[in-house]
């Protein structure tokens, strides 16, 4: 985390996007590596470090203001779908705008407060990601 997520949320904070993409073969570990456990703590994974990163920040900021919005997406099977949407098998569209830059369309977006409602908000997500045996896990 802090060779590579630490100098690009310092940047999210600072307004600028940022993204960590994890890609790789079934089973290599994309998820643990994202997630990980919540005990010990030293197995956190790069989302809830990032998370606690962020709102430790805009706690400790005085005379700012932060808006905070997440949002959870799949890539599968080059398919982009939105996790926290009505219906998360849908397809989107990955778009670009001019002013906006590249995003995708209709993709849910949640405001949140704290770090724990965040979680919450991708314990959502994770329940819809897609799941699939391939001769790589079955």
């Amino acid at each position: 985390y802090e060779n590579i997520a630490f100098p690009l949320v310092e940047g999210v904070l600072e307004g600028y996007n940022g993204t960590v993409f994890a890609y790789g073969q079934t089973g290599c570990g994309k998820s643990f590596s994202m997630t990980g456990i919540e005990n010990p703590p030293t197995q956190r994974g790069i989302i809830p470090r990032a998370f606690k990163h962020i709102f430790d920040a805009v706690s400790s900021t005085e005379d700012a203001q932060f808006l905070i919005r997440g949002s959870y997406l799949e890539i599968y099977n080059e398919e982009i779908r939105d996790l926290l949407g009505q219906d998360h098998k849908m397809k989107l569209e990955l778009k670009e705008h001019p002013d906006k830059g590249v995003y995708v369309k209709d993709l849910t977006k949640k405001t949140v407060a704290d770090a724990d409602e965040i979680e919450g908000v991708m314990e959502t997500g994770g329940q819809n990601r897609s799941v699939g045996a391939t001769l790589m896990n079955a």
